[in-house]
């Protein structure tokens, strides 16, 4: 990296030049106390003498640490730098901006603290090992930015052998913000799920989950399409994780391209990235949606989506419609963390999905099929749906 160049006011070039810099100067986060230390007598309760008490009471039984630590309020923010945003692999240390950024977003719209951690390995073993010694101190983990297929085995490991909430936001939050969209969107053009039929780009870990969940929700099918096209029975080059996939999609039998898969298709859900040709988005059914989410540029522009589709979203905040995961994972946790889930389930998503879709359902518009993340109204309504489905699950402590 070249020397820093310090200007006159004593700032660093990059500072003055590039606002973002300057905002990340220094780091996004702090640690805060939440009582006084301004005696004594504060100072023997908060550290020695009164410590001990707590201590003890904690080790005499052991679920008091939820009431008398921070440990039922807090997440940890787990990455190994491997998948990052747009930017892919770029290690631990270069991740810590986005993992920041991921903590002040649970604090700000779900009041939720959360502490970053970048794991220096991309071993799954030693991640798995780590986190589950990590995890006496927190309430749940949220994985983050870890490369497929190994974010699948680490996520389902860590929930086999933790009994905090375990979430894997690329896949799951992205997911749950994807079927809260579709849900309005088919309600504003007078169409049940079950009617639809998808195309879904990309068979990663927002892919596979988005496949997942709308299964789950009752879509009529789903193709899921990777770079060799149609994922499906037929073919002898899949993994594992894929191999699950063609198990429980396309009940229609589709095989060979994206393009292909697109002639009479309801729905496009973009999340590889690429570039869908026009002729291909024109073959889709009328009336069709639209969500193109790769950033910064959607596999499908705004503007030649705009001339087939009834409702277009992209992963974009400069366009309508944004599918955003911070719709998602604050409440979610909120939620979880709020009645001392062991686990968020299927049934807590699919009620996540549903209560941010209906934050807007009275206001449904084709550029509105899906809150902005700064509506207020979005954190409360996730929380309340996912802490009454945790309970209603049979996950819920309290």
């Amino acid at each position: 990296m070249a020397a820093e160049i310090v200007n006159p006011q004593g700032e660093l070039a990059e500072d003055a030049i590039d606002p973002a810099f300057a905002l990340h100067r220094g780091g996004k986060m702090a640690v805060q106390a939440t009582v006084p230390v301004r005696d004594t007598a504060d100072l023997s309760l908060a550290y020695t003498p009164g410590v001990a008490k707590v201590c003890t009471a904690i080790a005499e039984q052991p679920e008091l640490v939820d009431d008398y630590t921070w440990k039922s309020q807090v997440v940890a923010v787990v990455t190994d730098g491997s998948a990052v945003l747009g930017l892919g692999d770029i290690g631990p240390e270069a991740s810590l901006p986005v993992m920041e950024g991921k903590a002040i977003l649970f604090k700000q719209f779900g009041g939720v603290d959360a502490v970053p951690i970048a794991l220096d390995t991309k071993d799954t073993d030693e991640i798995v090992e780590t986190v589950v010694r990590l995890a006496p101190s927190f309430g749940g983990v949220n994985l983050e930015d870890i490369s497929a297929p190994r974010c699948f085995e680490i996520e389902q490991r860590l929930k086999e052998r933790l009994d905090i909430p375990v979430f894997h936001d690329d896949q799951h939050g992205t997911a749950i913000v994807t079927l809260a969209a579709l849900r309005n969107a088919a309600r504003l053009t007078d169409r049940a799920l079950g009617e639809l039929r998808a195309v879904i780009s990309g068979a990663g870990a927002a892919g596979v989950a988005i496949a997942k969940i709308l299964i789950e929700a009752g879509i009529g099918d789903v193709a899921v399409c990777d770079r060799k096209g149609v994922v499906s029975q037929d073919r002898e080059d899949l993994n594992a994780v894929k191999r699950e996939v063609a198990g429980f999609t396309n009940k229609a039998g589709l095989s060979g391209s994206l393009e292909k898969a697109l002639d009479g298709a309801d729905v496009f859900i973009g999340v590889s990235g690429g570039t869908v040709p026009e002729p291909a988005v024109a073959t889709m059914a009328e009336g069709a949606f639209v969500f193109a989410m790769a950033n910064p540029n959607p596999e499908i522009h705004p503007d030649v989506a705009h001339k087939y589709a009834a409702v277009v979203a992209t992963g974009r905040s400069d366009y309508p419609n944004q599918i955003n995961n911070v719709l998602a994972f604050p409440g979610v946790f909120a939620g979880a963390l709020q009645v001392r889930a062991t686990s968020i389930t299927e049934g807590m998503k699919l009620a996540a999905a549903e209560a941010l879709a209906a934050v807007v359902a009275d206001e449904l518009s084709a550029d509105k099929v899906i809150p902005s993340p700064f509506d207020e109204r979005v954190g409360p309504a996730v929380t309340a749906a996912v802490a009454a489905a945790a309970r209603a699950e049979g996950v819920a402590r309290r």
